[in-house]
């Protein structure tokens, strides 16, 4: 079946997110990666985000003034002035107006879109709900969904990663939800970047198994459960290592928790990451709170077997054949997946071997044709109103 997503006359759409390259983070990489996808179809596509030291304004990146996020610095809180706002979207007049995230930029676009009567469409990407009990804002869970529905039951559709989002926000009450994937670069991320230099420096021989965590170090991502189940390998199985790439506000508490067997590479891009995925074995992934997990896609098109919480999101991520899984926030029991990959190498190497063909099934082509598909119809049936104000 053909996509349409490349016929009929090109989209204007303005993107409203309140993260946005040069933040890293797996949702600025693919708003990232939409921007490309979108002007290289022949569409417009305009980004309106928040500012970044030392980072201009450009014709498709707009940006509003904005401070850091007092519980992560990385990231940045911003509330654009209404008339700027309503200006720039009547002078761009876009198709359709996407709001991707929830807070000051992405309220903002909901207000010009529905203001202004244009089509309006959300991307629920982040599990602000239960991210909020691992930064002491617990007691903000109940009126937090009350708010993320309101807010995405505006639209005419709210784009989820994974079916087992979808279910999970239908329980909840959220309408109009359609699947938006991930896709992986199978150039960018594939066994051939090994570095046995890289593994030297790991403190890694030829026959070490290489353990790789790579993400935010942040209590929300599970990185806890990964150093604590490490440390059990370390005593039962002397030699594997942890290789751990990222930065984050739990980085420090990290450095002092980990094994002696760790090897902190920092934050890495371009061929460094590629390179790091690739010089590892197995990927361990602890985290309940993501919405997809793109870390998983590049470890697995890279060679790795994945060993992951058991819960929906990550299970369907990779598959019944690329990884096992432990049981959730549960240490011992990742510590005791990983040791069973580690000592059967014939088991390792056959979901290695799946999870690269797992990965290179998904195409980002087809993922954003089938996203421009569904902003069509989204522009022609979308009736603009003002939602109710949300209730607990």
């Amino acid at each position: 079946m053909h996509s349409t997503a490349d016929m009929g006359a090109p989209l204007r759409v303005a993107l409203f997110t309140d993260t946005f390259a040069p933040q890293v983070n797996g949702v600025a990489k693919t708003l990232g990666r939409w921007l490309g996808a979108m002007t290289s179809r022949g569409h417009d596509a305009r980004v309106f985000t928040t500012s970044c030291p030392n980072v201009p304004q450009s014709a498709n990146v707009r940006r509003f003034p904005s401070i850091p996020f007092w519980a992560y610095r990385e990231l940045r809180l911003s509330a654009p002035e209404w008339r700027r706002t309503r200006a720039e979207v009547l002078d761009f007049a876009p198709t359709l107006l996407h709001s991707a995230t929830p807070f000051g930029v992405g309220l903002a676009g909901r207000r010009a879109a529905l203001e202004c009567g244009i089509p309006f469409v959300t991307s629920y990407h982040t599990n602000f709900v239960e991210y909020s009990a691992h930064y002491g804002l617990g007691a903000l869970q109940i009126p937090g969904l009350a708010f993320l529905r309101w807010f995405h039951n505006s639209g005419a559709r709210t784009f989820v990663p994974t079916s087992a989002t979808a279910r999970d926000l239908t329980r909840r009450g959220f309408e109009n939800l359609r699947i938006w994937s991930r896709g992986v670069d199978c150039t960018r991320f594939q066994p051939g970047f090994r570095d046995d230099g890289l593994r030297t420096r790991m403190g890694a021989t030829r026959d070490t198994v290489v353990v790789a965590y790579v993400g935010r170090l942040a209590r929300e991502k599970g990185i806890d459960i990964a150093l604590d189940a490490m440390r059990m390998v370390a005593r039962t199985r002397p030699g594997t290592v942890l290789a751990i790439a990222g930065d984050g506000p739990h980085e420090g508490e990290c450095r002092r928790a980990a094994p002696a067997c760790a090897y902190f590479a920092g934050r890495l891009t371009g061929d460094a990451l590629s390179a790091f995925y690739a010089s590892a074995d197995l990927f361990v992934f602890p985290s309940t709170t993501d919405t997809f997990g793109n870390v998983l896609l590049e470890a697995m098109a890279s060679g790795l077997a994945i060993v992951g919480a058991d819960v929906p999101q990550t299970r369907e991520v990779v598959g019944d054949h690329a990884g096992v899984f432990a049981a959730p926030n549960d240490p011992a029991a990742f510590a005791e997946a990983i040791i069973a990959l580690a000592d059967d190498r014939a088991a390792q190497a056959a979901r290695r071997h799946a999870a690269v063909a797992r990965a290179r099934a998904r195409s980002w082509h087809d993922v954003f044709d089938l996203l421009v598909d569904e902003y069509r119809v989204a522009a022609g049936q979308c009736v603009p109103r003002i939602a109710t104000r949300p209730a607990a």
